[in-house]
């Protein structure tokens, strides 16, 4: 099984004082574009959900060469945004969700999270020191429930009430657990 790569990039960017995907980090690459690049040295098959309207980064994900699928509804939370993505590849076997604000994660561990959910056909998810972080992967058993999330909580009710089924994977990433809220946090 190979899982699809979901960029969850559809938020406003309100508390960065919005664009925030477009920010530049240090390098002079785009936020969300740094994030999409460490995903696909991870997984062929990417998918980048964007708030309709979005233009410009939609513009520059396609260019990374990556289907990009406008969500209608991304206003009414991240639960909207990852049900669009499914939707866009609703046969895939498997499903690794990813942020666009998480630039630091690195490849080797959203690779080690595909290989996790390869074996195990679960939830799988990764943690430094203890706290879990994303990107996290899910079976395609959970399809339905994915579909059926609501608002702004994303898929984190999906894993409590599974608890059963996750497997965690150590890692030395601490960027698993590095999204980018303020420009500050971009350095």
């Amino acid at each position: 099984m190979t899982a699809i790569g979901i960029l969850l990039a559809a938020g406003s960017g309100s508390r960065f004082g919005g664009r925030k995907l477009l920010h530049r980090l240090q390098d002079g690459t785009p936020i969300g574009v740094a994030s999409l690049r460490n995903l696909r040295k991870a997984l062929p098959d990417v998918i980048a959900v964007v708030r309709k309207g979005d233009d410009e980064l939609s513009e520059l994900l396609e260019r990374e060469g990556v289907a990009v699928t406008l969500c209608e509804d991304a206003h009414l939370g991240m639960a909207h945004s990852l049900a669009c993505a499914i939707r866009a590849s609703i046969n895939a076997r498997g499903w690794l969700i990813a942020l666009g604000d998480m630039p630091f994660v690195a490849p080797a561990t959203i690779g080690a999270v595909a290989r996790g959910l390869e074996q195990s056909g679960g939830i799988v998810v990764p943690a430094y020191r203890g706290k879990r972080g994303l990107p996290v992967g899910f079976g395609s058993r959970f399809r339905a429930e994915l579909l059926g999330l609501e608002g702004d909580e994303g898929a984190r009710a999906v894993i409590r009430r599974h608890a059963q089924d996750v497997e965690t994977i150590d890692c030395n990433d601490a960027g698993i657990l590095r999204d980018i809220d303020t420009p500050g946090d971009a350095a």
